[in-house]
């Protein structure tokens, strides 16, 4: 295994970081003001984002995305992951689920998402069903010609950036039966309830939706019946070593505002980096990142060369669960160096210590991820975490 970067990944970090810099920066303290990326700011971004060579990252080239690697990919989500306030999701990257779709599916969802001329979002929990899928109450029910959806989904993130969402419902209510479902937001039936306010403010939104007697065709089921949470787990890898990602970005950043703070900062006629309380402060974060790094760059190499569903889909859950807990540790740490600043919301320290809460949420909590990472060394030993 080599982890060394050759020119072509240190060119992908490069541009990567370009972006964040000459784009997703700017753009920081006008989400912040207004709560979401204005409306009048998005079509240009998506040009940047074309322009750039970032658009749809996360598949094939065939399909219509760059065909990075996952490696790959890690590095330019670490790069964009430095921006605050959720700006990395305007770089899209389409539901890794659509590759599993048909022919008229790729075509109609996938090859435009890939484009950046249609998003999706994904619609899994519900008011009473967060960790526990199982508790989803969505169905749809067979009726002639396809299937009538109902039900209500909350936290659909970028829904106002979308127009078509992934469903994740019950075949004909039977909880054996997880399936999932393409349904184009115009269709009748489909109506936005509110888009809470959060800790953080973000690029879009995270909708609650209620699902009306929603009529589908018979080809809007996406895989197979029953295959929901398969299909799901692809995108729970994806979007946890994304995370990953960008927690490792967001800690780097927030370490590079306090190390540059520490050493111009002059308290009792010398910079508080002389102070061995604050210089251990910045090793420590140093140390914490250095660690992230390591197991991500790991894990996404082996999703690369190694072919083994289950494994990947256990070790990208310790990535989540690491990188989001030890951002949390380095983002606080940097903002108790930089004192009252670090608490003012024109710095980006501020942004990030907000930004970052969620990471141990989303996408599986922290809890979720040990009951995972738990369960497969029952299964298999510890030697799936410990192991080379």
């Amino acid at each position: 295994m080599d982890l060394s970067l050759n020119e072509r990944h240190k060119e992908l970090q490069r541009r990567g970081r370009d972006f964040f810099e000459g784009v997703l920066a700017p753009m920081e303290l006008i989400v912040d003001q207004h709560g979401e990326l204005p409306e009048e700011h998005r079509a240009k971004i998506r040009q940047e984002v074309r322009s750039a060579g970032l658009g749809s990252i996360n598949h094939s080239v065939e399909e219509g995305g760059q065909g990075f690697t996952v490696f790959e990919q890690l590095l330019i989500n670490e790069q964009i992951g430095r921006a605050t306030n959720g700006l990395w999701t305007v770089v899209w990257q389409p539901p890794v689920s659509l590759k599993f779709g048909t022919v008229e599916q790729r075509r109609l969802y996938l090859a435009p998402s890939c484009r950046g001329e249609r998003r999706g979002a994904f619609a899994i929990t519900e008011p009473g069903a967060g960790s526990d899928a199982g508790a989803v109450t969505t169905s749809a029910a067979r009726c002639e010609g396809g299937y009538r959806l109902n039900g209500e989904k909350w936290f659909v993130t970028n829904w106002n950036a979308s127009d078509f969402v992934i469903v994740h419902a019950h075949l004909n209510g039977d909880p054996a039966l997880p399936t999932l479902f393409i349904v184009d937001k115009a269709q009748s039936g489909v109506r936005h309830i509110r888009s809470p306010q959060f800790m953080h403010n973000y690029a879009h939104d995270h909708a609650e939706v209620i699902f009306e007697d929603v009529a589908l065709s018979a080809d809007s089921m996406l895989g197979q019946p029953g295959q929901g949470y398969d299909l799901t787990k692809d995108w729970f890898v994806e979007a946890r070593l994304q995370i990953a990602a960008h927690c490792i970005g967001a800690a780097t950043r927030a370490a590079e505002e306090a190390e540059s703070y520490a050493r111009n900062r002059i308290q009792f006629n010398r910079p508080i980096w002389d102070f061995q309380a604050i210089e251990f402060m910045i090793a420590d974060m140093a140390v914490t990142i250095m660690a992230a790094k390591s197991m991500a760059y790991r894990i996404a190499w082996e999703i690369d060369h190694v072919d083994d569903r289950k494994l990947i889909h256990a070790r990208a859950s310790a990535a989540k669960l690491f990188c989001s807990e030890a951002a949390g540790r380095v983002i606080d740490t940097a903002l108790q160096i930089l004192g009252g600043r670090g608490y003012m919301r024109e710095n980006p320290v501020e942004r990030l210590y907000r930004d970052i809460r969620v990471d141990r949420i989303w996408e599986g909590t922290s809890e979720i991820q040990r009951s995972i990472i738990g369960g497969q060394i029952r299964k298999r030993g510890l030697d799936i975490y410990t192991g080379w």
